[in-house]
């Protein structure tokens, strides 16, 4: 079974107080999911049309387990944080293996 990704791109943030509020509780939830951050934050380089803010790489057991902690409760609860705080690209995907 392939595995699931969680990858966050942010573009602007707007607001880092509601960020640091947001990660307080999608850590858990993420954890609670199965989910393990494979980066977060820390150096970046962005080339064409990227652009060098922080991003996210969350690994999960499986692209259905990712799907069902993005869309359940306590991640949902996370995400409210965010409303009008940051511009950023969500993606959950599928891995190759």
């Amino acid at each position: 079974m392939a595995k699931g990704y969680w990858v966050s791109c942010y573009r602007e943030i707007k607001n880092p107080d509601a960020l640091a509020a947001y990660a307080k509780l999608a850590g858990p939830a993420v954890q609670a999911g199965g989910g393990k951050f494979l980066a977060r934050g820390g150096r970046i380089e962005a080339f064409e049309a990227g652009v060098k803010e922080r991003t996210v790489v969350v690994e999960f057991p499986s692209f259905e387990q990712a799907l069902a902690t993005h869309d359940g409760p306590d991640y949902q609860a996370a995400v409210v944080k965010l409303e009008g705080a940051v511009e950023r690209d969500f993606r959950v995907i599928e891995g190759v293996d």
